[in-house]
């Protein structure tokens, strides 16, 4: 006996995800009711009656149906391919990647595409919005070869164009292409799928393809077990009654059996199930059933009250919590590979988890800590003991989950990023990386000395002498304590005892601010006013050189500093600086 087959629709978002699965029950629903469905879909279970019936493609090409249907999963963004996960790749059998033929290759297409190619997972391209292509027939019931066939000149063209620049596009990704009608060997080229959402031209199409391809390459892994597996996806809670949404993807399940939830503890939840209900046919509506077989969409009541975190596998349990314990123990080892440093990272779901620890190895980003849920206190925590030893992995990465308020409280300087995007996620990481690399070694440089440019205000002289003190405005890098100056004429001046901003002593200054500073052993009268506008940080020739290897840290302002600084020292010995 063989299983519906399990097929994600994923893609980069309005590219029209739900729009294809709309017009895919519509074609076997009552017209109008297809029109009318715009309420978010989870899973659209699709039996064989009704793919017969609403593809007469299989007929017209003697396709015999030997699989019992689909069961279609759409959840928002590309969180529907990354949040289906199980051991050994993919939880679908089959991806339908959906791209606007209009716009190509997009962030989260990008981002889709690398998980479905880690995992292995088969999938075609439905090209869709190609009714907005000037010309295109949009009245037109003939098959989509056809109409490709015949389309008028200047339509033709612009699709050519567009098709091609996204073949070439697939290739940089490591895919070849073609158009579905053209394929000869499905294993080496994926199918592409011309079509429109809006009109419903190329969904036969689609839908002869799947069935096509689940029958000829997936008939092994469609084979039912016994024993029922699941994963579960979220925990509602309405009125006094709690349901877990999951997908049963393996075996049959009935009131009365107990489950085996996987948690990140030895311990898995284990649950008597109460209620099971189904998602109905061509529907999102659930039915009470007493059992029910894979691959179906379900709610489950059971009787523990445990949180269930989202994406984690369930199965069967009869008494053998040894072994189950075992297998959910390899499945988030598999999973979930942390390393001995590197950053921490928080998802909403095991599969996102796991799909942005991918993501990140292939950046050869490391990962400390990975946990799912909110931004906790525990891992402001982690991330400030980084601070110490590890300053460029003092970060936390949440991936579409928030910051806790109690963590929000004791942040301090940790640096906290938060997308729904993950590739929007690393590349701000790498980002945030890299300009706190260069104030590292800029932090460093500046404990060997330091480059300042200071501007002499005569209108605030506080002290003439024993010490001087006087008003200056940092006019490039950074003022500290103990600073020698010299003025612009290459004379030293003094060291920098003390600095004054708003009344308060202060161990250094930065560019922009005024304030006061205290040099013993000088006389402002006699050495600095009428004579002196400008005052600069003393260098030598090691420091300045160690300052000039290492210009990618500095500032404009900086080096331009350092060039003046040049010229002074070089006007009173022309070998000075090199």
């Amino acid at each position: 006996m063989i299983r519906q087959p399990i097929v994600t629709i994923a893609g980069h978002v309005d590219h029209g995800k739900t729009s294809i699965l709309d017009q895919i029950r519509g074609s076997s629903v009552q017209e109008g009711e297809a029109g009318g469905i715009t309420q978010k879909i989870s899973f659209t279970k699709f039996p064989a009656d009704k793919i017969k019936s609403g593809c007469g493609l299989l007929d017209k090409y003697n396709v015999a149906l030997e699989i019992p249907g689909f069961l279609f999963i759409d959840t928002p963004g590309h969180a529907a391919f990354t949040n289906l996960r199980k051991r050994g790749g993919s939880l679908a059998d089959l991806a339908v990647l959906v791209i606007d033929i209009k716009e190509g290759i997009k962030p989260q297409t990008a981002e889709v595409l690398q998980i479905l190619k880690n995992s292995k997972t088969p999938f075609i391209i439905a090209l869709n919005k190609c009714d907005f292509i000037k010309g295109w027939p949009q009245q037109s019931k003939s098959e989509i070869k056809e109409i490709i066939e015949t389309l008028p000149q200047n339509a033709k063209q612009e699709f050519e164009e567009k098709f091609y620049t996204l073949i070439g596009a697939l290739q940089s990704h490591g895919y070849e292409s073609d158009l579905y009608y053209k394929v000869e060997d499905f294993t080496k080229k994926v199918a592409m799928i011309p079509m429109s959402a809006k009109t419903g031209q190329g969904i036969q199409e689609l839908l002869m393809m799947l069935c096509g391809l689940s029958q000829r390459f997936l008939k092994q892994r469609l084979s039912l077990a016994k024993d029922a597996k699941g994963i579960a996806l979220e925990l509602k809670k309405e009125k006094a009654q709690q349901h877990l949404e999951a997908i049963l993807y393996d075996g049959e399940l009935k009131v009365g059996d107990k489950i085996a939830i996987a948690t990140f503890s030895e311990e898995p939840i284990i649950a008597k199930i109460k209620s099971i209900q189904e998602i109905q046919s061509l529907s999102f509506k659930y039915k009470n059933a007493e059992k029910v077989t894979a691959a179906t969409g379900i709610r489950i009541q059971f009787s523990e009250r445990e949180e269930v975190l989202p994406g984690m596998p369930f199965q069967i349990y009869k008494d053998n919590i040894e072994q189950i314990q075992k297998e959910f123990k390899k499945e988030l080892a598999e999973e979930i590979k942390t390393d001995k440093q590197g950053i921490i990272i928080k998802a909403d779901s095991l599969g996102s988890l796991e799909a942005l620890l991918t993501l990140l190895k292939q950046e050869n980003i490391k990962v400390v800590k990975a946990g799912i849920g909110s931004i906790k206190k525990s891992d402001i925590i982690s991330a400030k003991a980084n601070q110490e030893h590890d300053p460029l992995n003092a970060i936390i990465l949440g991936f579409n989950v928030k910051l806790d308020e109690e963590a929000k409280e004791i942040m301090g300087n940790v640096k906290v990023l938060e997308d729904e995007v993950v590739y929007k996620l690393i590349e701000d990481l790498q980002k945030w990386q890299q300009e706190s690399a260069k104030e590292i070694e800029k932090q460093k440089l500046m404990e060997l000395a330091t480059v300042c440019k200071l501007k002499v205000l005569p209108e605030y002289v506080f002290r003439n002498s024993n010490p001087a003190v006087f008003g200056v405005k940092i006019e490039a890098g950074k003022l500290k304590s103990n600073t020698p100056l010299i003025n612009q004429l290459g004379e030293g001046i003094a060291r920098v005892k003390a600095i004054q901003a708003d009344n308060n002593s202060v161990e250094e200054a930065s560019q922009g601010q005024e304030v006061a500073i205290s040099l013993p052993g000088t006389n402002y009268e006699r050495q600095i006013k009428d004579k002196v506008t400008l005052l600069y940080s003393d260098l030598g020739t090691k420091q300045f050189k160690k300052f000039k290897e290492n210009k990618d840290v500095l500032s404009q302002s900086e080096i331009q500093t350092l060039q003046e600084i040049k010229s002074i020292k070089q006007k009173k010995d022309m070998g000075w600086g090199g």
